[in-house]
């Protein structure tokens, strides 16, 4: 799909004896589809905070004396692709207090910084130019400077974060996670050698050894520190309002969302969409590679063989890594490769995650056609996107989402294919098995989890 502008992934570890510099250097690889922008790093030994951040990929950011000077018994890291206040290292994360006694890590958006940012200028704080992660971090070192603990300073500054966050932040001896009172943005929790890890996604666990404890609540605080581990939900009213579409597109399909299995879920989502429409065809093609799991479900249930005739180009990464349109464009060519020998002569049926513009998917439909497919019917393992987000995916405006203001039958004729089939709400909330209460589906059906103020006047078509 790759017209969705990634989310974050960050990344914490408390353990006095560990290489937490290297350790956070291998969690946030393996988070680097949350974020190919920039990566940054930040290492306490216990009286001081360094911090190392760079533009690129995780691989390329970091060399081995980078990694060597970060010494300390807690980090926190992040990768970063802009949602707020544009691209470059500006902004690029963890975000340092002004005293260097916090470094904070932030997944997620705050549609609303009105609030915040009226705070913080009663208190003398400068927020011209700054992003909400910024903000937030000015927001919880006031507090620190007035003495509170960190604990402390979280849950007075919490009041003020109107929106999505799963932040991990420590000061020189202690390390804080905490998510929103909807729990949005994922954060989980796991255990290596007597400390305690913090990230994104379980995949970061397997990657370094570290045993996967659970996930934290919405609303819920996490703090570790020399004396040991505590928790508590500091926001009333607390209620799980999960983003569906780390299950539909982001999270890597080897991790575990809310207890369910990413693969999983996008297996039967497939499954479900060959029960719901029978398309008569030959092959079942995946756009790579979120939508593999999906042609495995599909192919299993329909009977009809899976060709992996789109063939990626490893090398290049997911096609919003530089975020102007032309180079977006440019990365769609070189992305993807027909196989005319799997495809000439073929009733298609080409499976992909999401529609958003629409220009990915009409291009595909067009080499498709000019590889020799005979028909090509289009199928979407997610409903219509026709709202934007305001929680850390940099979605189009309203009125570049092809769905807003056309019908399917109408979005079939923009992309020249032979049929369109979008799975529905109900039928994702059905194959990722958790309570539609519990879910945010406000990219498909508006209905936003978290008040987005002054930024509903965004919401144009009904």
């Amino acid at each position: 799909m790759g017209e969705l502008n990634e989310k974050c992934g960050v990344f914490g570890i408390f353990g006095t004896g560990l290489d937490v510099s290297r350790l956070a250097f291998y969690g946030l690889f393996a988070l680097q589809h949350r974020g190919q922008e920039s990566s940054g790093i930040a290492v306490s030994n216990g009286w001081r905070i360094d911090s190392f951040k760079n533009n690129g990929l995780v691989t390329h950011a970091y060399s081995e004396s980078d990694i060597e000077k970060l010494k300390g018994h807690i980090a926190v890291g992040h990768n970063r692709y802009s949602t707020s206040e544009g691209s470059g290292l500006l902004h690029a994360q963890p975000i340092l207090s002004r005293d260097r006694q916090l470094a904070l890590a932030h997944n997620g958006n705050l549609p609303s910084v009105q609030r915040l940012k009226a705070f913080l200028e009663g208190k003398g704080f400068s927020v011209a130019g700054k992003a909400d992660s910024e903000l937030m971090t000015d927001a919880i070192s006031y507090y620190l400077e007035q003495g509170l603990s960190l604990g402390d300073s979280v849950k007075n500054a919490y009041p003020l974060f109107t929106g999505a966050f799963s932040v991990v932040a420590m000061t020189r001896d202690e390390l804080v996670a905490f998510k929103d009172g909807c729990g949005i943005r994922p954060l989980c929790m796991g255990r290596l050698n007597g400390g305690f890890v913090f990230a994104s996604e379980t995949c970061a666990f397997n990657t370094i050894g570290a045993e996967f404890l659970r996930e934290l609540d919405a609303g819920e605080m996490v703090l570790v520190n020399n004396e040991g581990i505590t928790s508590a939900i500091v926001v009333k009213d607390a209620k799980l309002r999960f983003d569906s579409f780390e299950f539909v597109y982001f999270a890597r399909p080897d991790s575990y969302l809310l207890g369910k299995s990413v693969y999983e879920v996008r297996r039967r989502c497939g499954m479900r969409l060959a029960s719901d429409k029978v398309i008569e065809a030959d092959i079942v093609i995946p756009v790579p590679e979120t939508a593999i799991p999906v042609a495995m479900g599909y192919s299993e249930a329909s009977g009809i063989p899976t060709e992996m005739a789109l063939i990626k180009n490893r090398y290049i990464h997911r096609t919003f890594i530089t975020p102007d349109q032309h180079s977006r464009d440019l990365g769609v060519k070189l992305k993807l490769t027909p196989l005319p020998e799997m495809i000439r002569g073929k009733r298609v049926v080409v499976i992909d995650d999401s529609i958003v513009r629409g220009t990915t998917s009409k291009q595909i439909v067009k080499a498709l056609f000019e590889a020799g497919a005979k028909e090509v019917h289009f199928v979407i393992s997610s409903p219509p996107v026709r709202y934007p987000d305001f929680y850390g995916i940099d979605t189009p405006y309203q009125k570049k989402l092809i769905a807003a203001s056309k019908s399917v039958s109408e979005i079939c004729e923009f992309l020249g294919a032979d049929s369109l089939t979008y799975l529905s709400i109900e039928g994702l909330v059905e194959c990722i098995g958790i309570p539609k209460e519990n879910l945010n589906l406000s990219c498909f059906n508006g209905d936003y989890a978290i008040d987005i103020l002054e930024r509903r006047k965004e919401i144009i078509i009904p």
